[in-house]
């Protein structure tokens, strides 16, 4: 009898491998599919279960090294190819597919890093870690990194999101990654005793233990949540949704029709005010290009701001391009107040490389017609927050919520209010849209504060500090938002420990690496003595020797 034949459920030759590759495709299939508009977050912990069932070798050898990219890097394509078409919306599918393709490598490392960590004690929780090391890479590079559909950013309804408050996004990733390896752990382990394994009571219990542990912490923390209702003092803001007049990339050339929309949207809420139907806010936020016309520049478009501010009787924060003298751009948003004009500006920090400003402008322009259509913005400095009528905003302008330290910066400078002007034009009727919402969302929980999101065309909605959305506007019409929120300066957990929960995850998904790369280097020595060591049974090893999960072997020579 082969080897082959001697393990039950074992694949082998091309079949298994097209079968695994299949698997691999469905699972990053499924954590997409986890994502908004979807409710079915539920789906993404299953896709990272089913993955990790692949990569450690369930039913089968567990696979090597470079096998473990491959699988890994199908799963990729699997979950960021139907993630991320709205790239390609107006410019194209290369730049979508490109990107798709580059992105995936990030999920093959972490194929390769599930490889080897699965024969370590406690394998689910380093393979959860995994994940956050390779998150954090995908977050940072190239050209500033594109932290696009982490985990945690799926997650937005679902019951691990108090997780937010306590680590940030990076332990929200890492809550939904160790549910679906724990969940993957105990699959493996019921596998086994099926198959006559002697010891599986004890993998079993830490595969579920695994599996629910981020489920109980949620559950722990949801009090806390649920009293970021009330805050220091409450106030009144509104949301500005002016709408386009077409989509795509050629709105810009209908700029002064963009900047009326929004000031007579404007006009018609302070009509609504004066009449008694809503309350009189103290803070309005327009959306990032609601102006184009820079108004700093434009005598015209600064009257027509100011006269908006007046009429609504409160500050505005305007979404505006403003020309610097070497002719680049900032994406700006400016404090203006009818009475004293422009005042205090955030410069959006984090600009969106190959949108805003385009890196190796001469090579890509060989590629793509709408290279030379990129930006040329310039980012800016400072704490992230404008003061308007007394109220201190933290602003994160779109592209700039996905990315943790935008937010970090501004509430540790005291932000008691968040809010995210956003343009979503551009990629259409996309999905885009609900996934930038669904961040939002996500940041209200991680620093307990209100978040209004103002969209162009939107979504625009008005976020309560525990995630849940207070309104919420149609697309592509004009519309405003005017609600009560509660302002807070109490920081939370996630807000005071900053990027340290990140750090410590990817210290130990690097640690459990070395770890694993020792036994591999002395094994791969010639053999000097009467006993060999057999590699730590970990998750690849169950099913062949019916050992529990992390339980070291050594054989006679």
């Amino acid at each position: 009898m082969s080897a082959d034949e001697a393990v039950p459920g074992r694949s082998t030759g091309v079949r298994g491998l097209v079968s695994r590759a299949l698997v691999s495709v469905a699972a990053g299939f499924l954590i997409f599919a986890g994502f908004p508009p979807r409710p079915l977050w539920f789906l993404a912990p299953v896709g990272i279960a089913l993955l990790v069932l692949v990569l450690t070798g369930a039913g089968g050898p567990a696979p090597r090294l470079r096998a473990g990219f491959g699988y890994g890097y199908l799963a990729g394509l699997g979950f960021l190819v139907p993630l991320l078409p709205w790239i390609g919306v107006f410019v194209g599918a290369l730049p979508w597919l490109a990107l798709a393709a580059v992105e995936a490598v990030f999920v093959g490392l972490f194929g390769v890093v599930a490889v080897l960590v699965s024969r370590l004690r406690w394998a689910p929780l380093w393979i959860a870690a995994g994940w956050s090391l390779t998150e954090w890479l995908r977050a940072s590079v190239p050209f500033g990194g594109f932290p696009w559909g982490r985990l945690a950013f799926g997650q937005s309804e679902g019951w691990l999101l108090p997780l937010a408050s306590l680590g940030g996004a990076p332990l929200l990733s890492f809550g939904v990654a160790l549910t679906g390896a724990g969940l993957a752990s105990a699959a493996v382990t019921v596998w086994a005793r099926a198959h006559g394994a002697a010891d599986w009571k004890r993998p079993l219990a830490g595969g579920l233990a695994a599996a629910l542990a981020a489920t109980v912490l949620s559950v722990a923390l949801a009090p806390a949540l649920a009293d970021m209702g009330s805050g220091d003092r409450t106030i009144t803001v509104a949301a500005i949704q002016g709408s386009v007049p077409k989509l795509g990339l050629d709105f810009n050339d209908q700029r002064k029709r963009v900047l009326d929309n929004h000031v007579r949207r404007t006009l018609q809420l302070a009509d609504e005010v004066a009449a008694g139907a809503v309350p009189q806010p103290d803070v309005v936020v327009w959306p990032e290009n609601a102006s184009d016309i820079d108004p700093l520049r434009n005598a015209d478009a600064a009257a027509d701001i100011s006269r908006a501010s007046d009429a609504i009787g409160a500050p505005i924060l305007v979404g505006a391009v403003l020309v610097n003298a070497d002719r680049t751009t900032t994406n700006s948003v400016i404090v203006w107040d009818g009475d004293e004009g422009p005042g205090e500006r955030h410069d959006k920090r984090i600009i969106q490389p190959f949108g805003e400003y385009l890196p190796y402008r001469d090579f890509f322009r060989h590629f793509s017609s709408y290279a030379d259509r990129a930006g040329n913005f310039v980012p800016g400095g400072g704490d992230g927050v404008v003061h308007a009528n007394g109220v201190t905003v933290g602003v994160a302008t779109c592209y700039e919520v996905a990315f943790d330290r935008a937010f970090e910066g501004s509430v540790r400078a005291g932000a008691e209010l968040l809010a995210v002007p956003t343009n979503n034009a551009t990629f259409g009727d996309t999905e885009m849209t609900y996934q930038q919402l669904a961040m939002s969302k996500v940041r209200a929980v991680e620093h307990g504060r209100a978040v209004v999101v103002a969209a162009t065309s939107g979504v625009s909605a008005i976020i309560a500090p525990d995630g849940s959305t207070v309104e919420q506007t149609s697309l592509f019409v004009p519309a405003a938002l005017v609600s009560e929120v509660p302002l807070r300066t109490q920081l939370t957990p996630a807000s005071r420990l900053g990027p340290l929960p990140e750090v410590l995850l990817c210290i130990a998904a690097a640690a459990a690496v070395v770890a694993a790369l020792v036994p591999r280097r002395r094994s791969a020595r010639p053999p000097s003595g009467k006993m060999r060591a057999v590699p730590e049974c970990g998750m690849g090893e169950t099913l062949r020797t019916g050992g529990p999960i992390g339980n070291p072997r050594r054989t006679p020579e």
